[in-house]
């Protein structure tokens, strides 16, 4: 009589790499139009100046935040946080009503995985190149491909790192730190801290 062995059930699957392949079409574009107004929004606002100082800067040393023309000091926090909570409101608003457009054109998880998927486009090409070069052996090809790659990953999310300072330290004194080495402590921590989280996220 023959009985038949126990099934071994795995719990944790092997990991598989994915391909993506390029879209195009309609939401495609909806897509990057989302992710250029976003970074546009995101690299650009600590760089705009409002009356001779930064437009927007949350100034915690001083205990007082910029908005433009609107300057809010620790008892007007509550004007903030009424702020807040109308922009959670209206994002709540627009995911009921249409759906996932938030998750899929403006969450910073879509945008930056959008944006690191073009940059692997452009150095290893497309999805069947993709898979060709890593299934190859380790080449100079290969070195450098997989490099360039890793190296415009970084320069991006240490850019964003940096980026995300500036809203809390003015961008100008940042870059003059950075550049003379004089980076503070807390500074450089959440630049590394925010960068490879990003890097970590959507590389």
């Amino acid at each position: 009589m023959n009985v038949p062995k126990e099934a071994v059930v795995k719990m944790y699957a092997a990991r598989e790499e994915i391909y993506p392949r390029e879209t195009k079409g309609r939401y495609a574009t909806l897509r990057w139009a989302g992710v250029w107004l976003t970074q546009i929004v995101f690299y650009g606002l600590p760089w705009l100046q409002w009356n001779g100082r930064q437009a927007v800067l949350f100034d915690l040393g001083a205990r007082k935040f910029h908005l433009f023309g609107l300057v809010l000091w620790p008892q007007d926090f509550i004007y903030l946080a009424g702020l807040l909570i109308i922009c959670a409101y209206g994002l709540f608003l627009v995911t009921a009503v249409a759906g996932r457009v938030w998750c899929g054109f403006a969450c910073p998880q879509t945008v930056y995985t959008e944006l690191f998927l073009w940059i692997e486009r452009k150095i290893e090409g497309a999805r069947s190149a993709r898979i060709r070069l890593d299934r190859q052996p380790w080449t100079f090809e290969k070195l450098w491909k997989k490099g360039a790659k890793h190296a415009a990953w970084l320069a991006v999310a240490l850019w964003t790192g940096f980026t995300f300072v500036g809203y809390f330290t003015p961008v100008h004194t940042l870059v003059h730190e950075v550049a003379t080495f004089s980076l503070g402590a807390w500074e450089g921590f959440w630049v590394l801290f925010y960068g490879f989280a990003t890097y970590g996220n959507a590389g």
